[in-house]
């Protein structure tokens, strides 16, 4: 089983982008047919893009998921933008703009969180993903990310793998590749300190407690 904080919204939209990590949490969610769930899938207008696209609406067809398709409007990227914070800010206009219509679930995993988190501590300000922002929500952030793919794997469901997330010049991915390791072998325990860090805070921000559910 997947772990998750707090209460799964009973109607909601999935932000599914063909990954291993969101498909995993898309047949967690709708594999028992109990609640109102809609997918929402982001093509940045890459080559993988195009493919994830294909990928995502096959299987919502497939499985009788509704499916909403967001794609990129500010065609240029500014100068001070990285790829990654370009791609980031279309995909979140996106989502807030479905949002308002239904909470949304992104499936933000314990592996991300510890990127995050090294990546801000070394420029200086350490911090952890939220577990809310606005009416989108990540209730996955205490599962690591092994979890999700041994549930595909149980559960027979297939995922698509960007390439460009082999590119170490991207600096999430030099982090998850290069670093993290390194961080996990100073310290073994680092995902499950950042696990009780995560609980603590969103109980903090939101002034009840968000049990973890399995």
């Amino acid at each position: 089983m997947l772990h998750f904080l707090g209460e799964l919204p009973a109607k909601v939209a999935v932000a599914v982008s063909g990954g291993s990590d969101s498909m995993a949490v898309l047949h967690f969610l709708t594999h028992d047919r109990k609640r109102d769930v809609t997918v929402a899938h982001f093509n940045h207008g890459t080559e993988h893009g195009r493919e994830a696209h294909r990928f995502v609406a096959d299987y919502c067809d497939a499985n009788k998921i509704p499916l909403t398709i967001g794609e990129i409007r500010r065609r240029e990227k500014l100068k001070t933008e990285s790829p990654e914070e370009y791609w980031r800010k279309a995909r979140y206009e996106f989502l807030d703009e479905l949002a308002e219509f239904r909470p949304i679930i992104t499936c933000h995993n314990l592996n991300d969180v510890v990127e995050t988190w090294l990546f801000s501590a070394l420029n200086g300000q350490p911090k952890l993903i939220p577990y809310k922002r606005n009416n989108i929500i990540r209730p996955f952030l205490v599962t690591e990310k092994e979890e999700l793919v041994q549930w595909n794997k149980r559960h027979d469901v297939s995922w698509i793998e960007d390439a460009s997330n082999q590119d170490t010049r991207f600096q999430r991915n030099y982090i998850r590749k290069e670093l993290m390791p390194k961080a996990l072998h100073v310290n073994p325990g680092l995902l499950k300190l950042l696990r009780k860090k995560v609980y603590d805070e969103s109980n903090a921000e939101h002034g009840r407690s968000l049990k973890t559910n399995v």
